[in-house]
């Protein structure tokens, strides 16, 4: 049985009143940890020891300091990276071989930061001969990380790693579904020579991230999650004007024309829609086929459903685990019901799958509903879960119509061999990413985040570490004379 704690000040501790949280396998429901469950109270010591570390000793690292750590903790993840992975695949259901390929992302983020850190230098600008002006970079202050179940330790790294990189200090409220990862990264870093305070974790509920959120210590907030929680941190955050970082998920269409070929198309379909049991936030779930080949694709999605292997993410063969919690399996359960109801078809899916090993977990079959239009709910709402929407189209113009119109604003792709066809719908679809023949790449260099209410800011590249920095413009006056303008 796997025991957390927090870690306040540079010290593993207890929560003060004591409180612990049973963390259920997804797999099959049993108990594989008890994790610390934080209070305000808990929250408020590490805020204070954040503040703490900023104020004093951590102001004083330099760059080429600061990237070392970010190198040094990516090395101490390459070490640990099976161990991680194992820890990953357990607490939320998906395959090993999806939580190994973000371990090396992971490790990847930390040196992409390290070496944007290392290049770091403030600009010169043109002044008068006595005049010295400068446009700096600082860090922020004290941060308030709060990251998603779903991707728990990656989503971590693409806030810690420009976080720490640009100078700040850290508190990290991970899922309370999903702690494991989260502390055993923090015990990589308790491994190093950090200095108190400069990183604290707090497992615990909502109230811990409403305090990171309130707190007048906290200069910074970044939250990954559902728009709900991200309304209620952005109204709290205004306590103390502090800066707000959101990435709130998306309705991401996968807009496929009928000159595209077929069976990539087809094949990313799948991709787009089941990776991580669908539980992505930019997952191609929302599906639309120009009106000559849809029923054509759907009979060749058709054919692949039944053949997806659903199982345990520790087993080779197993292609989509289950979904991270019964909470989520009633929703995903309850919206394609919806669907039904409001005259998509059901074309495979919609429940659990037969047979006694899933009696117990929150296992789904993977989903298709097609003959879904515009204007239902399913076709705008995010779903989160194994389940394709299938819409059809006639034209480019009605394509990016029906597209656009939706809350969300994160991800797109659109499938065609014209290219000015693919240029002309990048330019006009309002979402951060926008995929051409493809779907899911992201790499470090480029930035995420969303349109509307995808959220606000973005995560990764140049930008990423913009984010929790402050910009300063320093002028200094070599020569000062007096004007002798006022009562001369």
């Amino acid at each position: 049985m796997i025991k957390t704690q927090l870690y306040i000040d540079g010290q593993w501790q207890s929560p003060i009143d004591q409180g612990t949280r049973a963390i259920v396998s997804p797999a099959d429901e049993s108990v594989i940890a008890q994790a610390a469950e934080a209070t305000r109270a808990d929250a408020r010591l590490a805020i204070a020891a954040a503040r703490r570390a900023f104020d004093g000793p951590w102001r004083q690292t330099t760059i080429r300091e600061r990237a070392r750590l970010l190198n040094k903790i990516a090395e101490l993840i390459d070490r640990d990276a099976e161990k991680l992975a194992h820890l990953e695949s357990l607490n939320t259901g998906k395959t090993l071989t999806e939580s190994r390929t973000d371990m090396g992302d992971i490790a990847a983020t930390f040196r992409y930061f390290a070496g944007l850190v290392a290049s770091e230098s403030g600009a010169v600008n043109e002044a008068p001969h006595h005049v010295i002006s400068r446009t700096l970079r600082e860090p922020v202050g004290v941060c308030g990380l709060i990251t998603p179940w779903n991707y728990p330790l990656l989503q971590a790294a693409w806030k810690i790693a420009p976080a720490l990189g640009a100078g700040n200090t850290v508190v990290i409220k991970p899922s309370n579904l999903t702690p494991l990862t989260t502390h055993h990264f923090t015990q990589l870093i308790a491994e190093l020579d950090l200095p108190q305070g400069v990183f604290n974790l707090v497992t615990g509920g909502a109230e811990v991230g409403a305090e990171l959120a309130e707190s007048l210590d906290v200069d910074l907030v970044s939250f990954t999650g559902g728009a709900f929680a991200g309304e209620s941190i952005m109204k709290a955050a205004t306590g103390n004007f502090k800066r707000i970082g959101l990435e709130l998920g998306g309705k991401n269409p996968n807009i496929v024309f009928a000159d595209a070929d077929l069976d990539a198309a087809v094949d990313y379909a799948l991709n787009a829609a089941f990776f991580h049991a669908g539980q992505v936030c930019s997952a191609g779930s929302r599906l639309m086929v120009e009106d000559s080949i849809y029923d054509a694709f759907i009979g060749r999605l058709a054919e692949r459903l039944p053949r997806i292997v659903i199982g345990n993410g520790f087993h080779g063969e197993t292609q989509m685990g289950p979904v991270q919690s019964a909470q989520q399996h009633d929703k995903i359960l309850g919206m394609v019901q919806a669907g039904i109801a409001e005259g998509a078809r059901l074309v495979h899916g919609g429940k659990r799958p037969a047979g006694d090993v899933y009696k117990k977990g929150y296992w789904l079959e993977p989903t298709l509903l097609a003959d879904v239009t515009a204007g239902m709910k399913i076709a705008k709402e995010e779903i989160f879960g194994p389940v394709i929407t299938a819409e059809r189209f006639r034209s480019e113009d009605e394509a990016l119509r029906a597209a656009n119109d939706t809350p969300y604003g994160l991800a797109a792709a659109v499938w065609t061999r014209d290219l000015d066809k693919a240029n002309r719908m990048s330019r006009a679809l309002r979402f951060g990413t926008v995929w051409v023949n493809d779907y899911h790449p992201y790499f470090p260099e480029a930035p995420w985040g969303g349109y509307k209410s995808s959220g606000i800011g973005r995560e990764l590249a140049r930008i990423g570490l913009d984010e929790y920095t402050e910009l300063k413009h320093s002028y200094i006056n070599l020569a000062p004379k007096a004007m002798g303008w006022f009562g001369a």
